[in-house]
């Protein structure tokens, strides 16, 4: 399913019945809202466990089931509007050419002024919106809360798999900021120690919130969030295919979040690697939320509009 013509988007987009948050039309315009969620259920090279294509349905129903007032922000994130996309996957079989239509659709929204959330899907797509929002916005970095690096030049056969995203984003000129690292490969490690790459390891989640802010201040102003959710620790989200002892917990997570959308000019993000587990939701809403509580923070951040 593809969205070719951006002409589609010069007027009201069509009322979605699964939007995220279950919205109201006025609530969920095209034209109107700030943000506009694109599912994109791309799934050709997880290398253990399956079932990401299933992550934006997922994520999408668990929302609809959520309150849209938050507590700690005490409103309604969701009157800046959001606006959910039909589900986008490449034509192209070749995954080079793949990611070149998923970079030219979300360059679509993001031209248009929207903050575009990617649901995915497996993390090589990231590649694609994230070079998409370097040709809007110029200079960019990527924050990236993974328990893997990513870093490898190729895995299984293919530059363009989900082990190998981060490379390619380096590769393209691009900083970056991994939290919640605590899987990775020798040549990884190499390449992170030989490039002084800066990277706040699972094994200081602990010293996160003193670390994080002066590792952000060596990132531009603006910044994309990549977040696979298998940086939380598998006991609170055991709902991905590669998941690692360890990690990120929800509240002080949240808290580097807040950080983050804070202290930079946050342009897109995406969340990715849920592979729902059929009568377990916890990690569906788990997902589900993380993306609201970040619209919540862009929305404190741009003055509480809507």
């Amino acid at each position: 399913m593809t969205l070719r013509d951006a002409s589609c988007y010069n007027g009201a987009m069509p009322y979605l019945p699964t939007n995220f948050g279950l919205l109201e039309a006025a609530a969920s315009d095209y034209e109107t809202s700030r943000v506009a969620v694109l599912p994109v259920p791309f799934e050709r090279t997880t290398s253990y466990g399956k079932g990401t294509a299933q992550g934006p349905a997922a994520i999408l129903r668990a929302s609809q089931a959520m309150e849209l007032y938050d507590e700690e922000l005490d409103g309604e994130p969701h009157v800046q509007g959001i606006a959910t996309l039909p589900p986008f996957l490449p034509e192209a079989f070749d995954m080079e050419e793949g990611f070149v239509e998923l970079q030219a659709e979300a360059k679509v929204h993001l031209e248009r002024g929207k903050f575009l959330v990617t649901l995915g899907g497996e993390h090589s797509l990231s590649q694609g919106p994230v070079k998409a929002a370097k040709e809007v916005h110029g200079e960019i970095g990527v924050v990236q809360f993974d328990a893997h690096s990513d870093l490898r030049e190729d895995f299984e056969g293919t530059p363009y798999s989900h082990a190998s995203v981060m490379k390619r984003i380096v590769d393209a000129g691009i900083p970056t900021l991994p939290v919640g690292i605590r899987s990775l490969s020798a040549p990884e490690a190499r390449l992170i120690r030989e490039r002084g790459m800066p990277v706040l390891w699972g094994h200081q989640l602990d010293q996160a919130e003193a670390l994080f802010p002066a590792m952000l201040d060596s990132l531009p102003e603006k910044v994309y969030l990549t977040f696979d959710i298998d940086y939380f620790d598998p006991a609170l989200v055991p709902a991905t295919g590669t998941p690692e002892p360890g990690g990120g917990h929800w509240y002080p997570t949240l808290r580097l979040l807040r950080r983050l959308f804070r202290t930079k000019t946050v342009v897109a993000m995406d969340l990715i690697e849920l592979a729902p587990v059929g009568g377990h939701p916890a990690s569906d809403f788990l997902a589900a939320k993380l993306v609201y509580k970040c619209l919540g923070y862009l929305w404190e951040r741009e003055g509480r509009k809507g």
